[in-house]
């Protein structure tokens, strides 16, 4: 199994991480693209074992995969939001630890099939809801199934089935720890590493390297644009700026009116530029980490009357899923330990801290509204506690 883990070959990209670190990560990728594919795929724990599938993405065949191996019918997981929508009514949790964060509901036949499924994850699509549904005690692990499916992107909504050990042996399914899982995100931050860096002008900015950095399971490559020679400043013991912006496609990409994130990356770099130096670290990490196919529908409910906050709890995501290891992990790749950070974003400033970057100053980074980000901007003072006054 040793030939299995991910080789360094590079001096650049550092020693590969030990073997059973790597092979969990495999495991847990694997997992990912399976739900994404409409496949089922068993969570193991000290409980036993649970058969999962997306409710967004199963099909027919899958149902009938996990109904052969659970000896009990399935029921839906959501998350605590989306199950208070579907029962009309409020679901406080209740339970051992192991409940929180996951609503089990038990369905009617006729809404166990993919497009019922499919309209009871997602408040955007098509209602299909002829007989209600009863809530039941979640299962064990069902914790780590909304976990899975978040690391997918997906709407955290899934069949799930208990299985005994014995039922699950013969199967198919992909097997994968549900402590895994858990300790993905920090897993995957952690072992991020350089791949590849290039000398790229910029229009605001002629002296621009940009970096890339892999995690251990070849996921989706973060990016750092390093302006200026930030080495220097570093070595003279001084705090360069320093940026965290997540990726918007539509903002960034498209010059989207609804956000302000493509004035603050352009206004980043020009900043950056004016200064002398500084780092910009973009994150994949999509709509506050719920990625684009769910940001799209977070606009939607948006058009329906929710603002940001309430769109993403409305899919059963938190307000803000992002994690501000990897950001902290790559600063320390590259050699840069002291920043004076461009943010309005307290989250940012008390993250990065907790993670061992020192911010020595908070530099002021906002833009004034441009008629149709407005209500945005509000929302992001108001509920979130961005510092736009």
């Amino acid at each position: 199994m040793a030939g299995l883990a991910p080789e360094a070959h590079d001096p650049e990209i550092g020693p590969a991480l030990p073997d059973e670190a790597a092979l969990a990560m495999r495991a847990v990728h694997r997992a990912v693209s399976d739900l994404r594919r409409g496949t089922p795929v068993l969570l193991r724990g000290p409980e036993g074992c649970l058969a999962v599938a997306a409710a967004e993405t199963v099909g027919a065949r899958g149902l009938a995969e996990i109904a052969a191996i659970a000896p009990a019918p399935a029921v839906l997981l959501l998350a605590p939001v989306r199950a208070a929508a579907v029962l009309h009514r409020p679901v406080p949790q209740h339970g051992s630890a192991g409940e929180e964060g996951a609503v089990a509901l038990r369905l009617p036949p006729a809404l166990m099939e993919p497009k019922a499924l499919l309209s009871l994850a997602d408040p955007v699509a098509e209602q299909i809801l002829p007989e209600a549904p009863e809530r039941v005690a979640a299962p064990p692990l069902a914790a780590a199934a909304i976990a899975l499916a978040k690391l997918a992107r997906l709407l955290p909504a899934l069949v799930a089935a208990p299985v005994p050990q014995g039922c699950a042996e013969g199967h198919a399914l992909l097997s994968v720890n549900a402590a895994d899982v858990l300790a993905y995100p920090t897993t995957a931050a952690t072992s991020l590493k350089r791949v590849a860096s290039a000398h790229v002008p910029l229009e605001d900015a002629r002296d621009v390297r940009l970096v890339s950095f892999r995690a251990a399971d070849g996921g989706i490559e973060h990016m750092a644009f390093l302006i200026g020679p930030v080495e220097q400043v570093v070595a003279e013991g001084g705090a360069p700026l320093a940026r965290i912006h997540s990726e918007c496609f539509t903002g960034d990409l498209l010059g989207s009116l609804r956000c302000d994130c493509g004035p603050q990356l352009r206004g980043a770099i020009r900043k950056m530029a004016e200064d002398g130096a500084g780092v910009l670290l973009y994150l994949a990490q999509e709509g506050r980490g719920i990625g684009l196919v769910n940001k799209l529908r977070a606009y939607t409910l948006q058009d329906q009357g929710l603002d940001t906050l309430d769109a993403n709890r409305a899919l059963g995501y938190g307000a803000d899923e992002r994690g501000f290891l990897v950001a902290a992990t790559m600063l320390r790749e590259l050699g840069v330990t002291r920043v004076r950070l461009l943010t309005n974003n307290p989250d940012k400033l008390a993250g990065l801290a907790a993670c061992g970057i020192e911010v020595l100053a908070r530099e002021v980074h906002k833009f004034t509204g441009n008629g149709v980000n407005d209500r945005y901007l509000r929302t992001k003072a108001e509920r979130f506690g961005h510092m736009l006054g």
